[in-house]
């Protein structure tokens, strides 16, 4: 165990370890079978998603949804990596990954869809008992069941523990009795299958249930009004004296946070997934517009300022798509050791996405406002038709603003960024002190200049390193000065996560680059090299700004004049002509008329 243990990658160890390409996975290894998944997924939006988008989203067929889910459950699409024996295809974490990401592309059907495979069943799926998975996942799998999950309640939202919702013991022993209010609820109006948190008695803690919409005792509000995802059902929903059997308890009393907490980490990075699959296809649409719209006797495509447009959108979503797979494989690689030191499979799984939480956290931020980012360019792509519900990028525009809430607040996760990395410097688990004081070392000593290294990607390495320091620098100063206040310090420790973030997706990105030109050459790769230069820009800028926020917030005197020199040291990049980039880089978007990277 402790040997694989060491050869296994740690979850925030990004920010203290360089990672070689070899190490890393990359969306281009996909094989012919995952490929053919992804297929299958394109298939079924064109076939039965695209063409009812209007009906999904009036509400005026409520059967439609679940009809829907029904049939993709018989392709299999609702149980990619749900075990055989349960009537899934039993395939890894990374190709659930690659079934998120392609259906991202759905509305309000990859919302409802997500909830299902997510946050509905694994529960059961990973904390559940031998029988209460033999009776349900199989039915969740194939569709004939659909799933909810209910945690959210009027007066609890990211303090989830606070919720209110009550379960008591009946007088026989057989039921626990449910009382409460949950709300927000996705697939609510039509799910067969809810996962409950309440409170046994007076318990600190919530317990999980397995309820089901037979047992009674559930009624619900109509279907509520909403800025986007207007085809989810979103529902609130009233437990009066609902009986459920003590059987259907999900894991242990008070345990249901936890399962709450890992649940939302598997959540997360697969919204990520999602969020860049809907910025590709809004790509696709802002590519095709730009195309086809003539102004002042020419294609909107050929003028600078749409290509601008057309290629930083693709530069953040190469990254993200980059930094997603990464994590989706080193929570693969982490599952497969743990499995293999005799560790139970559920519990295997449930530790490995743990075990990356950081970068869970990390890629939900970065993957909802990639999206943000996209479709509001794309709305500016195309103009006035941008604006009009008639043209896609109306339901694009608001079916995104979601996503920086789902999950955990994009706010929540910044904290949860820092929060969870600082925990693991406590506890041992990442040696983050002793290089923060190497960086602050080393500012009082001559920088070292070295000879310069012409290799591929050999200036990017340099630019990552000190990016590295820069953060350190900051992270470890602000522990140092403000202790244990630095906890209340919210503005300054999202500072810091975007800092991580930036490191975390361009190292990402980058890595992704140097495997594609060591499988396919560096001619081959002209238009990902491009990719990742205008990343690094972005991510450059983005830690020094970050950086600099940070320090004059609880900096002073000579101090904070030595950390701001550090700074600039540690956030400087070789002058490149980034203009050129895009501009290689949007070419190549026009002439395929869609995102082909």
């Amino acid at each position: 165990m402790e040997s694989q243990d060491n050869k296994i990658i740690k979850g925030g160890e990004f920010l203290i370890k360089d990672t070689t390409y070899q190490e890393v996975f990359i969306p281009e290894e996909f094989d012919e079978e995952q490929q053919m998944i992804a297929q299958s997924c394109r298939d079924f939006l064109h076939a039965e998603v695209f063409p009812n988008l209007e009906k999904i989203d009036s509400h005026d067929y409520p059967d439609l949804m679940p009809e829907l889910l029904t049939k993709a459950g018989e392709l299999g699409l609702l149980g990619v990596s749900n075990p055989e024996e349960y009537g899934g295809f039993g395939k890894n974490f990374n190709t659930s990954m690659l079934v998120a990401d392609v259906i991202g592309a759905g509305h309000s059907f990859a919302v409802a869809l997500s909830a299902h495979t997510g946050i509905g069943t694994l529960p059961i799926l990973y904390y559940g008992n031998e029988e209460q998975k033999a009776k349900y996942i199989p039915k969740l799998s194939s569709g004939e069941w659909k799933a909810a999950y209910c945690l959210t309640e009027p007066n609890s939202g990211s303090d989830a523990n606070s919720g209110s919702t009550k379960a008591r013991l009946s007088a026989d022993g057989k039921k626990y009795i449910i009382n409460g209010q949950k709300m927000w609820i996705t697939n609510g109006g039509f799910a067969d299958i809810f996962i409950v948190f309440a409170k046994i008695d007076d318990d600190q803690n919530l317990t999980a249930f397995i309820v089901e919409k037979d047992f009674g005792g559930i009624t619900m509000n109509p279907e509520e009004h909403k800025m986007g995802i207007k085809g989810s059902s979103t529902r609130q929903i009233f437990f009066n004296d609902c009986e459920v059997p003590v059987e259907n308890m999900l894991s242990d009393r008070q345990n249901g946070f936890k399962i709450a907490v890992n649940i939302l980490n598997i959540g997360r990075i697969k919204l990520s997934a999602a969020a860049i699959g809907a910025s590709k296809a809004t790509i696709d649409h802002a590519i095709n517009y730009a195309n086809e719209r003539q102004q002042f006797g020419r294609s909107i495509s050929k003028y600078g300022a749409i290509r601008y447009k057309l290629a930083e959108m693709a530069a953040k979503v190469y990254a993200v798509d980059s930094a997603n797979y990464r994590a989706g494989q080193n929570i693969d690689d982490t599952y497969e050791a743990l499995v293999a030191s005799g560790m139970d499979s559920a519990k295997a799984r449930l530790k490995s996405v743990e075990q990356f939480a950081v970068e869970c956290a990390i890629l939900k931020v970065w993957g909802s406002e990639a999206l943000d980012y996209t479709v509001d360019e794309g709305v500016q792509i195309y103009g006035g038709m941008g604006f009009s519900a008639d043209a896609p990028m109306d339901r694009a525009y608001r079916d995104a603003r979601i996503n920086r809430i789902f999950e955990g607040t994009n706010e929540i996760n910044r904290l949860l960024t820092v929060d969870m990395v600082l925990k693991r410097a406590m506890k041992g688990e990442l040696d983050l002190m002793g290089p923060a004081t190497a960086v602050a070392n080393e500012l009082m000593g001559i920088p070292e200049f070295g000879d310069a290294d012409d290799t591929l990607f050999a200036a990017e390495k340099k630019v990552l390193a000190n990016l590295k320091k820069a953060t350190l620098l900051v992270a470890g100063a602000a522990v140092q000065k403000l202790m244990m206040s630095l906890s209340k310090e919210q503005e300054i420790l999202m500072n810091i996560a975007d800092m991580a973030s930036y490191v975390y997706v361009a190292e990402s990105a980058m890595l992704r680059t140097e495997k594609l030109v060591a499988m396919r050459g560096e001619e081959a790769c002209k238009g990902q090299i491009d990719l990742m230069k205008i990343y690094f820009v972005e991510a450059v800028d983005g830690v020094a700004k970050a950086g600099k926020e940070a320090l004059w917030s609880f900096g002073e005197g000579d101090e904070l004049k030595m950390m701001l020199v550090g700074l600039r040291r540690f956030t400087k990049m070789e002058p490149f002509n980034v203009k050129q980039s895009r501009q290689n880089v949007a070419i190549q978007l026009i002439e395929a008329n869609k995102y082909c990277f």
